[in-house]
């Protein structure tokens, strides 16, 4: 029997799926370590982007900043943090929601940095406080690209907490290990095909999600800058002059 017809066979076994180390149980440990490091990202992240693109200034620096944190292998930071005495979910949780932070930072910055200068104007001329433009006019224009870089720094969350079975966490990834450990090769592919659909799902809810709370203001004005964007290798036809000419052929004809 080859690996994928065993993994299959193996994922076709009820047995497999209930009890303490079966596929409901390790899914459940697995998206709640997710969480756990995804809102210790959010707490961090969020509140820094947001006032870093409100401010204008010093956004380049913690960006920068804060995507070195991508040069360090998770791998390396869960053996650090089992060194010192940190072991299992915490430590995956921890190292987690390092490697969350940069996307949710840089899109936040990104997000509210770029709001049109007018709009914030026009609020600041209305007579409102530097927090109720940040709430009511930044953040709400910023929604896409927060959201956006929410729902990247999740998945990645996802598909990383299943190296916590190498700190004696669990999670999906006890399966990809404990099929290696035993040599059954079937079981470790069966893992990995259940994080990588656990992956898809995630991604595809909080893309429904993501759709959900950008205003439709912001939906129906990207709908249409794409519909009015002329295709690649085409040039817009020049309907204006064609219309200033036939008028002046009009106004000087006998």
């Amino acid at each position: 029997m080859d690996v994928l017809s065993e993994a299959f066979a193996w994922l076709n076994d009820p047995l497999n799926w209930t009890g303490r180390q079966g596929v409901l149980a390790l899914t459940r440990t697995h998206l709640e370590v997710s969480a756990v490091a995804v809102a210790l990202a959010l707490l961090v992240a969020l509140p820094t982007g947001l006032w870093l693109g409100h401010r204008g200034r010093g956004a380049t620096v913690g960006v920068v900043v804060a995507n070195t944190t991508r040069a360090l292998p998770t791998l390396a930071l869960l053996t650090l943090l089992a060194a010192t005495g940190w072991f299992g979910s915490t430590a995956t949780a921890l190292a987690c929601a390092v490697f969350a932070v940069p996307p949710i930072l840089a899109n936040a910055v990104t997000g509210v940095g770029g709001v049109d200068p007018d709009a914030r104007d026009a609020a600041r001329g209305l007579g409102m406080s530097g927090v109720r433009v940040l709430w009511s006019v930044e953040v709400p224009l910023a929604v896409p690209l927060i959201a956006a870089g929410i729902r990247t720094g999740t998945v990645q969350v996802l598909a990383t907490v299943p190296l916590a079975a190498l700190v004696g966490g669990t999670s999906l990834g006890t399966l990809v290990v404990s099929g290696f450990a035993t040599q059954r090769y079937g079981k470790a592919l069966a893992g990995g095909i259940l994080v990588a659909g656990l992956c898809l799902l995630v991604e595809g809810l909080l893309a429904l999600a993501e759709r959900a709370v950008t205003p439709a203001g912001l939906r129906h004005r990207a709908r249409g800058a794409g519909a009015d964007a002329p295709s690649r290798g085409q040039h817009p036809r020049p309907v204006a002059l064609g219309a200033a000419r036939g008028s002046n052929e009009t106004a000087h004809s006998p």
